[in-house]
Protein backbone atom coordinates (compact mmCIF):
# COMPACT_ATOMS: atom_id res chain seq x y z
CA UNK A 1 0.00 0.00 0.00
CA UNK A 2 2.14 2.84 -1.03
CA UNK A 3 1.57 5.93 1.26
CA UNK A 4 1.06 9.82 0.09
CA UNK A 5 2.26 12.62 2.30
CA UNK A 6 4.82 13.83 3.89
CA UNK A 7 7.42 12.46 6.07
CA UNK A 8 7.31 14.59 9.16
CA UNK A 9 3.37 14.04 9.00
CA UNK A 10 4.22 10.36 9.06
CA UNK A 11 5.92 11.14 12.13
CA UNK A 12 3.67 13.11 13.81
CA UNK A 13 1.24 10.06 12.97
CA UNK A 14 3.80 7.58 14.73
CA UNK A 15 3.86 9.41 17.36
CA UNK A 16 0.08 9.65 17.96
CA UNK A 17 -0.59 5.78 17.59
CA UNK A 18 2.34 4.93 19.19
CA UNK A 19 3.40 7.47 21.69
CA UNK A 20 4.29 4.97 24.03
CA UNK A 21 6.17 2.08 21.72
CA UNK A 22 9.99 2.31 21.26
CA UNK A 23 11.29 4.03 18.52
CA UNK A 24 15.17 3.84 18.29
CA UNK A 25 17.19 1.97 20.74
CA UNK A 26 21.05 2.79 20.19
CA UNK A 27 22.33 1.41 23.77
CA UNK A 28 21.63 3.38 26.73
CA UNK A 29 18.90 5.40 24.64
CA UNK A 30 15.69 4.43 24.19
CA UNK A 31 13.17 7.07 22.53
CA UNK A 32 9.83 6.28 22.17
CA UNK A 33 7.77 7.87 19.41
CA UNK A 34 6.62 10.22 21.59
CA UNK A 35 9.78 11.17 22.36
CA UNK A 36 11.61 10.69 19.14
CA UNK A 37 8.70 13.83 18.03
CA UNK A 38 10.17 15.37 20.60
CA UNK A 39 13.99 15.77 19.41
CA UNK A 40 13.21 15.50 16.30
CA UNK A 41 11.26 19.38 17.09
CA UNK A 42 14.43 20.33 18.89
CA UNK A 43 17.04 19.63 15.97
CA UNK A 44 14.37 21.24 13.87
CA UNK A 45 14.48 24.51 16.02
CA UNK A 46 18.28 24.37 16.15
CA UNK A 47 18.58 24.47 12.46
CA UNK A 48 15.75 27.31 11.48
CA UNK A 49 17.46 29.15 14.44
CA UNK A 50 21.08 29.13 12.51
CA UNK A 51 20.24 30.01 9.62
CA UNK A 52 18.55 26.81 7.52
CA UNK A 53 15.92 28.15 5.55
CA UNK A 54 12.72 26.22 3.48
CA UNK A 55 13.70 24.14 0.63
CA UNK A 56 18.09 24.41 2.06
CA UNK A 57 19.99 20.93 1.76
CA UNK A 58 21.20 19.60 5.20
CA UNK A 59 23.68 16.85 4.93
CA UNK A 60 24.47 13.63 7.36
CA UNK A 61 28.18 12.36 7.48
CA UNK A 62 27.80 9.89 10.32
CA UNK A 63 26.98 6.28 11.67
CA UNK A 64 23.93 4.61 11.96
CA UNK A 65 23.42 5.87 15.80
CA UNK A 66 20.16 7.53 17.09
CA UNK A 67 21.32 10.78 16.14
CA UNK A 68 21.19 10.43 12.64
CA UNK A 69 17.54 9.53 13.25
CA UNK A 70 16.85 12.33 14.79
CA UNK A 71 18.97 14.71 12.98
CA UNK A 72 17.46 13.26 9.67
CA UNK A 73 13.92 13.96 10.59
CA UNK A 74 15.00 17.66 12.32
CA UNK A 75 16.46 18.26 8.77
CA UNK A 76 12.69 17.32 7.00
CA UNK A 77 10.80 19.18 9.48
CA UNK A 78 12.74 21.88 9.21
CA UNK A 79 11.74 21.95 5.20
CA UNK A 80 15.19 21.52 4.28
CA UNK A 81 16.63 18.50 1.48
CA UNK A 82 18.44 15.61 3.09
CA UNK A 83 21.75 14.86 1.70
CA UNK A 84 23.47 11.70 3.58
CA UNK A 85 26.68 10.98 2.96
CA UNK A 86 28.52 7.77 2.54
CA UNK A 87 30.76 7.40 5.77
CA UNK A 88 33.59 6.11 3.71
CA UNK A 89 33.75 8.99 2.15
CA UNK A 90 37.63 10.99 2.43
CA UNK A 91 37.50 14.35 3.20
CA UNK A 92 37.74 15.58 -0.38
CA UNK A 93 34.73 13.14 -1.63
CA UNK A 94 32.38 14.52 1.48
CA UNK A 95 33.76 18.15 0.10
CA UNK A 96 32.60 17.20 -3.16
CA UNK A 97 28.97 16.64 -2.45
CA UNK A 98 28.67 19.22 -0.13
CA UNK A 99 30.08 21.87 -2.30
CA UNK A 100 27.46 20.17 -5.58
CA UNK A 101 24.48 19.76 -3.12
CA UNK A 102 25.38 23.53 -1.68
CA UNK A 103 24.38 22.63 1.55
CA UNK A 104 23.94 25.27 4.02
CA UNK A 105 24.37 22.91 7.40
CA UNK A 106 26.30 19.58 8.52
CA UNK A 107 25.61 16.80 10.93
CA UNK A 108 28.74 14.96 11.39
CA UNK A 109 30.20 12.83 13.69
CA UNK A 110 33.03 13.27 16.09
CA UNK A 111 36.26 10.95 16.10
CA UNK A 112 34.81 7.44 15.09
CA UNK A 113 37.08 4.27 14.05
CA UNK A 114 40.11 6.35 13.53
CA UNK A 115 38.83 9.37 11.57
CA UNK A 116 38.15 12.64 12.58
CA UNK A 117 35.75 13.41 9.41
CA UNK A 118 35.49 17.06 10.60
CA UNK A 119 39.22 17.39 10.57
CA UNK A 120 39.28 15.60 7.31
CA UNK A 121 36.86 17.98 5.50
CA UNK A 122 38.64 20.94 6.62
CA UNK A 123 42.27 19.25 4.87
CA UNK A 124 40.26 19.10 1.80
CA UNK A 125 39.10 22.64 1.83
CA UNK A 126 36.07 25.00 2.59
CA UNK A 127 32.54 24.82 1.69
CA UNK A 128 31.17 28.28 1.16
CA UNK A 129 27.53 27.41 1.73
CA UNK A 130 27.75 25.95 5.81
CA UNK A 131 25.82 28.12 7.72
CA UNK A 132 25.48 25.51 10.56
CA UNK A 133 28.13 22.36 11.44
CA UNK A 134 26.61 20.03 14.43
CA UNK A 135 28.55 17.46 15.45
CA UNK A 136 27.70 14.21 16.58
CA UNK A 137 29.24 12.36 19.80
CA UNK A 138 29.76 9.03 18.56
CA UNK A 139 32.21 8.16 20.77
CA UNK A 140 32.29 10.42 23.80
CA UNK A 141 31.80 14.17 23.91
CA UNK A 142 34.81 15.95 21.47
CA UNK A 143 36.82 18.98 23.05
CA UNK A 144 35.11 22.24 21.40
CA UNK A 145 35.72 23.76 18.86
CA UNK A 146 34.84 27.43 17.83
CA UNK A 147 32.07 27.36 14.97
CA UNK A 148 30.93 23.83 15.70
CA UNK A 149 27.60 23.25 17.58
CA UNK A 150 27.91 20.11 20.25
CA UNK A 151 24.67 17.79 19.78
CA UNK A 152 23.59 18.59 23.71
CA UNK A 153 23.26 21.55 22.36
CA UNK A 154 20.63 21.55 20.62
CA UNK A 155 17.48 21.85 22.90
CA UNK A 156 18.89 25.31 24.28
CA UNK A 157 18.67 26.47 20.79
CA UNK A 158 15.76 28.07 18.97
CA UNK A 159 11.93 29.10 18.65
CA UNK A 160 9.25 26.42 18.83
CA UNK A 161 6.74 28.37 16.60
CA UNK A 162 9.26 28.35 14.23
CA UNK A 163 8.96 24.71 13.39
CA UNK A 164 5.09 24.63 13.27
CA UNK A 165 5.23 27.41 10.25
CA UNK A 166 7.77 25.22 8.67
CA UNK A 167 5.87 21.94 9.02
CA UNK A 168 2.90 23.36 7.55
CA UNK A 169 4.71 24.64 4.41
CA UNK A 170 5.97 20.78 3.45
CA UNK A 171 4.93 19.44 0.14
CA UNK A 172 4.42 16.01 -0.67
CA UNK A 173 6.05 16.70 -4.20
CA UNK A 174 8.82 18.67 -2.73
CA UNK A 175 12.19 17.20 -3.12
CA UNK A 176 13.26 15.23 -0.06
CA UNK A 177 16.46 13.88 -0.01
CA UNK A 178 19.56 13.43 -2.18
CA UNK A 179 21.40 9.93 -2.40
CA UNK A 180 24.45 9.84 -4.33
CA UNK A 181 25.15 6.77 -6.08
CA UNK A 182 27.90 4.55 -5.25
CA UNK A 183 30.21 5.64 -8.01
CA UNK A 184 31.30 2.05 -8.66
CA UNK A 185 31.15 2.79 -12.36
CA UNK A 186 31.99 6.96 -12.17
CA UNK A 187 31.68 9.82 -10.70
CA UNK A 188 29.01 9.47 -8.32
CA UNK A 189 25.39 11.31 -9.38
CA UNK A 190 22.79 13.14 -7.12
CA UNK A 191 19.08 11.16 -7.32
CA UNK A 192 16.25 13.08 -5.94
CA UNK A 193 12.94 11.94 -4.55
CA UNK A 194 9.83 13.66 -3.03
CA UNK A 195 8.68 13.27 0.34
CA UNK A 196 5.52 11.25 -1.13
CA UNK A 197 8.30 8.87 -3.30
CA UNK A 198 10.06 8.14 -0.24
CA UNK A 199 7.19 7.41 2.00
CA UNK A 200 5.48 5.29 -0.76
CA UNK A 201 8.64 3.29 -1.58
CA UNK A 202 9.33 2.38 2.07
CA UNK A 203 5.42 1.69 2.84
CA UNK A 204 5.68 -0.87 -0.09
CA UNK A 205 9.22 -2.79 1.17
CA UNK A 206 6.93 -2.84 4.70
CA UNK A 207 3.85 -4.07 2.51
CA UNK A 208 5.57 -7.16 1.07
CA UNK A 209 7.96 -7.89 3.94
CA UNK A 210 5.14 -7.59 6.46
CA UNK A 211 7.15 -5.45 8.62
CA UNK A 212 3.96 -4.76 11.60
CA UNK A 213 3.95 -2.63 14.75
CA UNK A 214 6.08 -4.61 17.47
CA UNK A 215 8.70 -5.59 15.09
CA UNK A 216 12.50 -4.77 16.02
CA UNK A 217 14.42 -3.89 13.22
CA UNK A 218 18.45 -4.45 13.65
CA UNK A 219 19.65 -1.89 11.03
CA UNK A 220 23.01 -2.55 9.59
CA UNK A 221 22.54 -1.59 6.51
CA UNK A 222 24.10 1.96 6.00
CA UNK A 223 21.53 5.01 6.92
CA UNK A 224 22.85 6.67 3.71
CA UNK A 225 22.37 4.54 1.62
CA UNK A 226 18.53 3.35 0.83
CA UNK A 227 18.60 0.37 2.04
CA UNK A 228 19.14 1.86 5.62
CA UNK A 229 17.31 4.99 5.08
CA UNK A 230 14.02 4.56 3.69
CA UNK A 231 13.68 0.64 3.94
CA UNK A 232 15.01 1.13 7.04
CA UNK A 233 13.88 4.37 8.97
CA UNK A 234 11.14 5.64 6.73
CA UNK A 235 9.49 2.10 6.55
CA UNK A 236 9.59 1.56 10.67
CA UNK A 237 8.24 4.78 10.98
CA UNK A 238 4.96 4.25 9.57
CA UNK A 239 4.65 0.67 10.89
CA UNK A 240 5.54 1.88 14.45
CA UNK A 241 8.42 -0.93 14.00
CA UNK A 242 11.42 -0.34 16.47
CA UNK A 243 15.04 0.88 15.12
CA UNK A 244 17.50 -0.50 16.79
CA UNK A 245 20.66 0.86 14.62
CA UNK A 246 24.75 -0.52 14.47
CA UNK A 247 26.92 1.96 13.58
CA UNK A 248 29.43 -0.69 12.44
CA UNK A 249 29.06 -4.62 11.50
CA UNK A 250 30.21 -6.41 14.45
CA UNK A 251 29.30 -10.30 14.15
CA UNK A 252 29.34 -10.75 18.14
CA UNK A 253 27.63 -7.29 18.89
CA UNK A 254 25.04 -8.25 15.95
CA UNK A 255 23.84 -12.11 17.97
CA UNK A 256 24.14 -9.84 21.51
CA UNK A 257 21.73 -7.47 20.00
CA UNK A 258 19.39 -10.03 18.51
CA UNK A 259 19.19 -12.15 21.57
CA UNK A 260 19.23 -9.24 24.19
CA UNK A 261 16.69 -6.84 21.86
CA UNK A 262 14.98 -9.73 20.79
CA UNK A 263 15.04 -8.50 17.40
CA UNK A 264 12.58 -9.80 14.40
CA UNK A 265 13.49 -7.99 10.99
CA UNK A 266 17.43 -8.18 9.85
CA UNK A 267 17.79 -7.08 6.36
CA UNK A 268 21.23 -7.38 5.02
CA UNK A 269 23.64 -8.12 2.26
CA UNK A 270 24.20 -11.88 1.90
CA UNK A 271 27.78 -11.33 3.23
CA UNK A 272 26.47 -10.74 6.49
CA UNK A 273 24.27 -13.91 7.03
CA UNK A 274 27.38 -15.99 6.00
CA UNK A 275 29.57 -14.45 8.29
CA UNK A 276 27.01 -15.09 10.90
CA UNK A 277 26.66 -18.52 9.79
CA UNK A 278 30.44 -19.26 9.66
CA UNK A 279 30.98 -18.14 13.35
CA UNK A 280 32.15 -20.30 15.87
CA UNK A 281 30.47 -18.94 18.43
CA UNK A 282 26.67 -18.60 17.07
CA UNK A 283 25.14 -21.63 18.83
CA UNK A 284 25.83 -19.47 22.30
CA UNK A 285 23.32 -16.90 21.38
CA UNK A 286 19.57 -17.26 21.19
CA UNK A 287 18.22 -15.68 17.59
CA UNK A 288 14.99 -17.43 18.15
CA UNK A 289 13.06 -14.11 17.43
CA UNK A 290 14.67 -13.42 13.75
CA UNK A 291 11.73 -13.86 11.80
CA UNK A 292 12.62 -11.79 8.74
CA UNK A 293 15.34 -11.31 6.52
CA UNK A 294 15.53 -9.21 3.14
CA UNK A 295 18.45 -9.32 0.87
CA UNK A 296 20.12 -9.23 -2.64
CA UNK A 297 22.27 -9.92 -5.03
CA UNK A 298 23.39 -11.26 -8.17
CA UNK A 299 24.68 -14.39 -6.61
CA UNK A 300 22.63 -15.80 -3.69
CA UNK A 301 23.31 -19.49 -3.40
CA UNK A 302 20.62 -21.94 -2.53
CA UNK A 303 22.01 -23.16 0.38
CA UNK A 304 22.60 -19.63 1.74
CA UNK A 305 18.86 -19.21 2.10
CA UNK A 306 17.97 -22.60 3.31
CA UNK A 307 20.39 -22.41 5.88
CA UNK A 308 18.99 -18.80 6.81
CA UNK A 309 15.60 -20.49 7.35
CA UNK A 310 17.24 -23.45 9.47
CA UNK A 311 20.20 -22.34 11.07
CA UNK A 312 19.44 -18.55 11.99
CA UNK A 313 15.89 -19.18 12.22
CA UNK A 314 14.17 -16.82 9.79
CA UNK A 315 11.03 -17.62 9.24
CA UNK A 316 11.13 -15.70 6.28
CA UNK A 317 13.83 -14.93 3.46
CA UNK A 318 13.49 -12.37 1.01
CA UNK A 319 15.54 -11.61 -1.97
CA UNK A 320 14.77 -7.99 -3.64
CA UNK A 321 16.07 -5.78 -6.54
CA UNK A 322 16.54 -1.90 -6.08
CA UNK A 323 19.19 0.77 -7.25
CA UNK A 324 19.16 4.26 -5.76
CA UNK A 325 17.67 6.12 -8.72
CA UNK A 326 14.19 3.42 -7.95
CA UNK A 327 14.77 2.22 -4.72
CA UNK A 328 12.60 -1.44 -4.62
CA UNK A 329 11.41 -2.38 -7.92
CA UNK A 330 11.21 -6.29 -7.32
CA UNK A 331 10.72 -8.22 -4.07
CA UNK A 332 10.13 -11.89 -3.89
CA UNK A 333 7.56 -12.62 -1.76
CA UNK A 334 6.73 -15.00 1.46
CA UNK A 335 5.55 -18.05 -0.21
CA UNK A 336 8.53 -18.21 -2.57
CA UNK A 337 10.27 -21.42 -2.31
CA UNK A 338 14.54 -21.50 -1.44
CA UNK A 339 15.06 -22.36 -5.22
CA UNK A 340 12.81 -18.42 -6.34
CA UNK A 341 14.40 -16.80 -3.37
CA UNK A 342 17.78 -17.31 -4.08
CA UNK A 343 17.78 -17.30 -8.29
CA UNK A 344 15.24 -14.19 -9.00
CA UNK A 345 15.02 -11.27 -6.85
CA UNK A 346 11.40 -11.29 -7.08
CA UNK A 347 9.07 -9.86 -9.71
CA UNK A 348 7.74 -5.94 -9.60
CA UNK A 349 6.81 -4.17 -6.48
CA UNK A 350 3.06 -2.81 -7.15
CA UNK A 351 2.71 -0.10 -9.67
CA UNK A 352 6.15 -1.19 -11.13
CA UNK A 353 6.60 -2.13 -14.84
CA UNK A 354 9.62 -4.03 -16.26
CA UNK A 355 11.19 -5.03 -19.02
CA UNK A 356 14.37 -6.01 -20.35
CA UNK A 357 14.96 -4.76 -23.84
CA UNK A 358 18.44 -5.35 -26.61
CA UNK A 359 19.98 -2.67 -27.57
CA UNK A 360 18.07 -1.41 -30.06
CA UNK A 361 15.15 -1.06 -27.77
CA UNK A 362 13.35 -3.88 -28.53
CA UNK A 363 11.81 -6.28 -25.70
CA UNK A 364 13.58 -9.19 -25.18
CA UNK A 365 12.24 -12.57 -24.96
CA UNK A 366 11.25 -14.55 -21.66
CA UNK A 367 14.52 -16.41 -20.76
CA UNK A 368 16.70 -13.91 -22.87
CA UNK A 369 19.40 -11.02 -21.17
CA UNK A 370 18.63 -7.74 -21.82
CA UNK A 371 19.11 -4.71 -19.80
CA UNK A 372 16.31 -3.54 -17.24
CA UNK A 373 14.56 -1.10 -17.99
CA UNK A 374 12.05 0.28 -15.15
CA UNK A 375 9.07 2.28 -15.37
CA UNK A 376 7.02 3.78 -12.34
CA UNK A 377 5.96 5.65 -9.21
CA UNK A 378 9.58 4.53 -7.29
CA UNK A 379 11.71 6.29 -10.16
CA UNK A 380 13.36 9.35 -9.20
CA UNK A 381 12.94 12.63 -10.42
CA UNK A 382 16.10 13.02 -11.85
CA UNK A 383 19.64 13.75 -11.32
CA UNK A 384 20.29 16.58 -9.24
CA UNK A 385 22.10 19.32 -11.61
CA UNK A 386 23.15 16.97 -14.20
CA UNK A 387 20.15 16.96 -16.84
CA UNK A 388 22.14 15.13 -19.60
CA UNK A 389 22.81 12.26 -17.13
CA UNK A 390 19.35 12.65 -16.14
CA UNK A 391 18.10 12.21 -20.11
CA UNK A 392 20.50 9.20 -20.76
CA UNK A 393 18.76 6.86 -17.59
CA UNK A 394 15.34 7.87 -17.92
CA UNK A 395 14.31 7.85 -21.68
CA UNK A 396 11.41 9.87 -23.39
CA UNK A 397 8.70 7.14 -22.56
CA UNK A 398 9.47 7.65 -18.76
CA UNK A 399 11.95 4.10 -18.94
CA UNK A 400 14.65 4.14 -16.53
CA UNK A 401 18.06 2.24 -18.20
CA UNK A 402 19.33 0.40 -14.98
CA UNK A 403 22.56 -0.67 -16.66
CA UNK A 404 21.88 -4.12 -15.05
CA UNK A 405 21.32 -7.20 -17.15
CA UNK A 406 18.54 -9.11 -16.42
CA UNK A 407 16.73 -11.98 -17.60
CA UNK A 408 12.69 -12.07 -16.85
CA UNK A 409 11.11 -15.77 -16.95
CA UNK A 410 7.60 -16.89 -17.74
CA UNK A 411 6.19 -16.43 -13.97
CA UNK A 412 7.88 -12.30 -14.51
CA UNK A 413 10.63 -13.19 -11.76
CA UNK A 414 13.91 -10.86 -12.76
CA UNK A 415 17.23 -12.42 -12.18
CA UNK A 416 20.17 -9.81 -12.52
CA UNK A 417 22.91 -11.48 -14.37
CA UNK A 418 25.40 -8.09 -14.23
CA UNK A 419 26.02 -4.95 -14.69
CA UNK A 420 26.73 -3.79 -18.45
CA UNK A 421 30.05 -3.36 -17.61
CA UNK A 422 31.00 -6.48 -15.80
CA UNK A 423 30.12 -8.66 -18.96
CA UNK A 424 32.98 -9.73 -20.97
CA UNK A 425 33.50 -11.34 -24.11
CA UNK A 426 35.65 -14.35 -24.49
CA UNK A 427 36.62 -15.92 -28.03
CA UNK A 428 33.45 -14.09 -29.41
CA UNK A 429 30.96 -15.35 -26.84
CA UNK A 430 29.37 -12.64 -23.47
CA UNK A 431 29.92 -14.05 -20.25
CA UNK A 432 28.11 -12.62 -17.43
CA UNK A 433 29.99 -13.05 -14.56
CA UNK A 434 27.35 -13.79 -11.87
CA UNK A 435 26.73 -17.32 -13.82
CA UNK A 436 30.07 -18.36 -13.04
CA UNK A 437 30.05 -17.12 -9.47
CA UNK A 438 26.63 -19.09 -9.10
CA UNK A 439 28.73 -22.23 -9.98
CA UNK A 440 31.37 -21.48 -7.56
CA UNK A 441 29.08 -20.80 -5.19
CA UNK A 442 27.94 -24.33 -5.33
CA UNK A 443 32.02 -25.64 -4.05
CA UNK A 444 32.18 -26.93 -0.45
CA UNK A 445 34.45 -24.34 0.52
CA UNK A 446 33.72 -21.57 -1.53
CA UNK A 447 32.99 -18.68 1.20
CA UNK A 448 32.25 -15.91 -1.87
CA UNK A 449 33.84 -15.67 -5.35
CA UNK A 450 33.62 -12.69 -7.89
CA UNK A 451 34.86 -12.78 -11.51
CA UNK A 452 36.06 -10.40 -13.80
CA UNK A 453 37.34 -10.14 -17.56
CA UNK A 454 41.05 -10.43 -17.91
CA UNK A 455 42.70 -9.48 -21.30
CA UNK A 456 43.70 -12.43 -23.38
CA UNK A 457 45.50 -12.16 -26.63
CA UNK A 458 43.76 -15.11 -28.68
CA UNK A 459 40.56 -14.91 -26.79
CA UNK A 460 39.90 -11.00 -26.38
CA UNK A 461 39.45 -11.31 -22.99
CA UNK A 462 39.15 -14.36 -20.42
CA UNK A 463 37.74 -15.05 -16.82
CA UNK A 464 40.08 -14.62 -13.51
CA UNK A 465 38.03 -15.91 -10.25
CA UNK A 466 38.80 -14.11 -7.10
CA UNK A 467 37.91 -16.59 -4.34
CA UNK A 468 37.22 -16.79 -0.46
CA UNK A 469 38.11 -19.51 1.03
CA UNK A 470 35.97 -21.29 4.31
CA UNK A 471 38.45 -24.40 3.46
CA UNK A 472 42.40 -23.41 2.87
CA UNK A 473 42.80 -27.04 1.47
CA UNK A 474 40.93 -25.83 -1.93
CA UNK A 475 43.13 -25.38 -4.88
CA UNK A 476 43.01 -23.65 -8.16
CA UNK A 477 42.91 -27.14 -9.62
CA UNK A 478 39.72 -28.06 -7.26
CA UNK A 479 38.13 -24.66 -8.44
CA UNK A 480 38.52 -24.93 -12.12
CA UNK A 481 37.41 -28.63 -12.23
CA UNK A 482 34.58 -27.95 -10.65
CA UNK A 483 33.13 -24.88 -13.17
CA UNK A 484 34.09 -27.25 -16.16
CA UNK A 485 32.08 -29.70 -15.10
CA UNK A 486 29.28 -26.98 -14.57
CA UNK A 487 30.70 -24.28 -17.52
CA UNK A 488 30.82 -24.18 -21.14
CA UNK A 489 33.67 -24.37 -21.92
CA UNK A 490 34.12 -19.97 -22.94
CA UNK A 491 32.78 -19.09 -19.04
CA UNK A 492 35.24 -21.61 -17.42
CA UNK A 493 37.89 -19.12 -15.54
CA UNK A 494 41.50 -19.46 -16.60
CA UNK A 495 42.76 -18.09 -13.09
CA UNK A 496 42.15 -17.97 -9.78
CA UNK A 497 42.98 -16.14 -7.12
CA UNK A 498 42.66 -16.64 -3.49
CA UNK A 499 42.11 -13.65 -1.38
CA UNK A 500 41.54 -12.65 2.00
CA UNK A 501 38.79 -10.08 1.28
CA UNK A 502 37.25 -8.63 -1.32
CA UNK A 503 36.90 -4.73 -2.05
CA UNK A 504 33.31 -3.02 -1.40
CA UNK A 505 31.48 -0.48 -1.25
CA UNK A 506 29.51 0.64 2.20
CA UNK A 507 26.27 -1.73 1.21
CA UNK A 508 28.67 -4.87 0.90
CA UNK A 509 28.70 -5.04 -2.80
CA UNK A 510 32.00 -5.93 -4.55
CA UNK A 511 33.77 -3.26 -6.38
CA UNK A 512 35.10 -4.85 -9.34
CA UNK A 513 36.60 -2.39 -11.00
CA UNK A 514 39.00 -2.09 -7.80
CA UNK A 515 39.81 -6.08 -9.06
CA UNK A 516 40.09 -4.77 -12.87
CA UNK A 517 42.11 -1.93 -11.73
CA UNK A 518 44.34 -4.18 -9.57
CA UNK A 519 44.84 -6.75 -12.16
CA UNK A 520 45.86 -4.01 -14.90
CA UNK A 521 48.50 -2.82 -12.49
CA UNK A 522 49.91 -6.21 -12.17
CA UNK A 523 50.02 -6.95 -15.68
CA UNK A 524 51.02 -3.62 -16.97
Amino acid sequence: MATSGTIPAALADAARRFPDTEAVVDGDVRLDYAELQRRVRECARLLIAEGVRDGDRVAIWSPNTHHWVVAALGALAAGATLVPINTRFTGHEALDILRRTEASALVVAGPFLGTDRLAELRKAGDAPSLRCVLRVPVEGEPDPEPGVIEWRDIETTGDDTTVDDRLAGVDPDAISDILFTSGTTGRSKGAMSTQAQSLGVAATWADIGGLTHGDRYLVINPFFHSFGYKAGILAALQRGATIVPQAAFDVDAAFRLIEFERITVLPGAPTIYQVMLDHPRRAEFDLSSLRLAVTGAATVPVVLVERMRSELDFDTVLTAYGLTEAVVATMCRADDDPETVATTCGRPVPDMELRTAAEDGTDMPPGEPGEVLLRGPNVMRGYLNDPAATAEAIDADGWLHTGDVGIVNERGYLAITDRIKDMYVSGGFNVYPAEVEQALARLDGVSESAVIGVPDDRLGEVGKAYVLRRDGALSEADVLAHCKERLANYKVPRAVEFVDDLPRNATGKVLKWVLRDQQRKETS
